[in-house]
């Protein structure tokens, strides 16, 4: 494509390492780490709206497989571009295509790459997971995270994002021992509004994260080994 920016990776203390992952029947997924085995972060700081989920793709499961596909495609072609890759366009589905041209004003302002969909665990949080960018947005080190939407977001639906950045956070500190204050969540969506940018700092929410997990272990007391 047309206007593709170089991105300067950066060599991380990070080395790729297969963690495998498991699926119970609820939908929850777990990582086998050196460390031991641990619930992912996705599963353990969305496990409130879970059910609701769980309804709805058995509800809508021809939508539940579009979003899916969806998302697989769109993080793939992030992922292409940031590893200056060509991307084809006209290769793509028209729906990810046009998520891509939304957010491609945002992925420019990222650089210094130091991971992308590297796995990472934590000891201390019992989490583990695979990061989709570690980099800096504006000059400024952050956990990045790229998701596609139907809609629009709102800042208060979707806390768990704002839990999940911290998280990969906490655990590229207790790995790299480098503290990584800020994230960023960047989502497109297909209504055709402007790409959304949602970033906080992370020391605000160390404590809802670890409330979360407490709550996680309560009421599934299997979920950890």
């Amino acid at each position: 494509m047309n206007m593709q920016k170089v991105f300067e990776h950066c060599q991380s203390e990070v080395m790729p390492q297969d963690i495998p992952a498991t699926t119970n029947e609820n939908g929850g997924r777990h990582y086998e780490t050196p460390s031991g085995t641990y619930p992912s972060v996705t599963t353990v700081v969305g496990w409130e709206k879970s059910q609701f989920f769980k309804e709805w793709r058995k509800n809508n499961p021809k939508e539940s497989r579009r979003v899916l596909n969806r998302g697989n495609i769109l993080h793939e072609t992030i992922e292409d571009y940031l590893n200056n890759k060509d991307i084809n366009l006209m290769s793509l589905p028209p729906v990810v295509s046009a998520l891509f041209v939304q957010m491609k004003p945002e992925l420019d302002k990222i650089d210094n790459i130091y991971a992308l969909e590297v796995p990472l665990w934590s000891e201390t949080l019992e989490l583990a997971g695979r990061v989709d960018c570690v980099a800096e947005y504006n000059g400024e080190l952050s956990i990045i995270d790229f998701k596609g939407s139907t809609k629009e977001k709102v800042e208060e639906d979707i806390q768990n994002y704002f839990l999940q950045g911290t998280a990969y956070a906490l655990m590229w500190q207790e790995r790299i021992k480098k503290e990584i204050k800020k994230f960023n969540i960047i989502i497109s969506n297909e209504v055709g509004k402007p790409c959304q940018v949602f970033n906080g700092n992370t020391i605000d929410y160390v404590k809802p994260l670890y409330e979360t997990i407490k709550n996680y272990k309560e009421s599934n007391s299997t979920a950890v080994v």
